[in-house]
C-alpha cells in the first residue's frame, strides 16, 4: 500500500490555483496537503477553502516548524531564503523555476541540501512531459543533428489565466514586499554584475520564461560550448540567440513578446541530415492540453514518412510530481537535480555576457 507524504505549498499564486494544488489532490494516494502558506492571508485562506486544506498561514516558518514531510516553494521569487530554511528543518524541497538567479544562491541551496541528506527537486516540468520523453528518444537515435530551432511566442499570461478561476487579493503591505526586491537585486547583481535596465530585463527574462526552453535545449542535446550572438529587439520584446555545440551544429531560439495574440506558441525543433523531430509545448497556464510530437525521416526502403505518436492524458506538472513523491519513497535519483540548474544559470550568464560585450562566449 502506498504512503502519503504529508506537505505543504508555499505560495498560493495563479500556478498552485491552477497546477499544483488541483494536481496534488488529484495525487491524494501519493500526498497530504496538510497546509498551505503566503503573505497574503486572502491568498492562503482561499486556497486552503478552496482545496480542502485543513490549516493555513502567512508565515512560512510556521509551515516548516509542522509536520510536513516535503515543500512545494512557489512564491514570489527569489525563493533562496525559503529554500534554505526548509532545508534546515528537514524538509524535501520541491522548487519552481527559477531555482534561484546566481550561482552563489545555487551554491548555498546546494550545500544545504546535502547537509540536511533529503530530495531537492528542480520544477523544471518541460522535461516531464511524455511528448518530450518520446522527442528526447527519437533525438538520442540520430546520428548526428546539424540545426536546432526554438521558437517562444508569449501571449499576455492574463489571455489564459481567465480561463480559469483564479483569486487574488490586494491585501500585503508594500513593505512586506521590499526584503525579496532587495534579495533579487543582491542575487542579480551576483550574477551579471553592474549592467543596464535593459540587461538586467534581458536577465530577468531569461530566467523567469526562456528557461523552459535552456534547460529543455540542454536535456535534450547536453549544454551549447558557445554563445555566438545575443540580440535584443523590439524595445525589448524580443531576444535572440545563436548557440554553437560541440559537433558545429547551430540553434537559433527566439522569445518574442506578442501580448495581444491568444495562440502561444513554444516549439523545439531538431534537424538532422536524415530525421527531424519537432515538438510543441502549450502554455502552463492550461490544463488537458497536450503537447505534440512530429518525426520526419527516411526508412530503410527510402520512403520519406511523417509520424505525430499518440501522447499519454498526463500532463507535466502530474508527471513531475509522481517523481517527486518516487523520490522521496525509494532511491530513485531525481531526474532534475539542483546541480543540474548550475549549468542552466551559467548559460544565462554567458548570453547576457554575450548580449552586454557583444562578443562570443565560450561555455564551460
Amino acid at each position: 500500500m502506498m504512503r502519503q507524504v504529508k506537505i505543504g505549498v508555499i505560495g498560493c499564486g495563479a500556478v498552485a490555483q491552477v497546477q499544483h494544488l488541483p494536481n496534488l489532490n488529484q495525487l491524494h494516494r501519493e500526498f497530504e496537503v496538510s497546509i498551505v502558506c503566503d503573505i497574503s492571508e486572502g491568498a492562503a485562506a482561499a486556497a486552503a477553502r478552496r482545496f480542502h486544506v485543513p490549516k493555513y498561514v502567512t508565515d512560512y516558518t510556521e509551515l516548516l516548524d509542522s509536520d510536513v514531510e516535503a515543500v512545494l516553494l512557489c512564491h514570489r521569487d527569489p525563493k533562496t531564503e525559503v529554500a534554505l530554511a526548509a532545508f534546515d528543518a528537514g524538509k524535501h524541497v520541491f522548487i519552481e523555476k527559477p531555482v534561484c538567479f546566481s550561482l552563489q544562491e545555487l551554491e548555498r541551496m546546494i550545500a544545504a541540501q546535502q547537509k540536511a541528506n533529503k530530495v531537492a527537486q528542480a520544477g523544471y516540468m518541460k522535461v516531464y512531459d511524455p511528448a518530450f520523453q518520446i522527442a528526447k528518444t527519437e533525438v538520442d537515435s540520430m546520428d548526428s543533428y546539424r540545426f536546432v530551432q526554438i521558437n517562444h511566442l508569449h501571449p499576455n499570461n492574463q489571455l489564459h489565466l481567465s480561463q480559469f478561476d483564479v483569486e487574488r487579493f490586494d491585501d500585503v503591505s508594500p513593505e512586506l514586499l521590499t526584503p525579496a526586491q532587495s534579495a533579487r537585486e543582491v542575487a542579480c547583481i551576483d550574477a551579471i554584475g553592474e549592467v543596464s535596465t535593459e540587461a538586467q530585463r534581458v536577465f530577468f527574462l531569461l530566467s523567469g520564461s526562456m528557461i523552459h526552453d535552456i534547460y529543455s535545449l540542454r536535456m535534450m542535446l547536453g549544454p551549447p560550448s558557445e554563445v555566438i550572438s545575443a540580440e535584443v529587439w523590439s524595445e525589448g520584446q524580443g531576444v535572440s540567440i545563436v548557440f554553437g555545440f560541440p559537433n558545429g551544429a547551430r540553434c537559433i531560439a527566439t522569445w518574442v513578446d506578442l501580448p495581444d495574440l491568444w495562440d502561444f506558441r513554444e516549439t523545439l525543433e531538431i534537424y538532422g541530415d536524415d530525421k527531424r523531430v519537432l515538438v510543441s509545448y502549450p502554455t502552463g497556464f492550461s490544463r488537458g492540453i497536450l503537447s505534440e510530437v512530429v518525426i520526419q525521416g527516411i526508412d530503410k526502403n527510402g520512403t520519406t514518412y511523417s509520424k505525430t505518436p499518440k501522447i499519454e492524458w498526463v500532463s507535466a506538472f502530474m508527471q513531475e510530481l509522481r517523481h517527486f513523491y518516487e523520490c522521496i519513497t525509494t532511491d530513485k535519483g531525481c531526474y532534475t537535480p539542483l546541480e543540474s540548474a548550475r549549468m542552466d544559470i551559467q548559460l544565462i550568464i554567458n548570453i547576457v555576457k554575450c548580449y552586454v560585450d557583444r562578443a562570443p562566449v565560450k561555455c564551460e
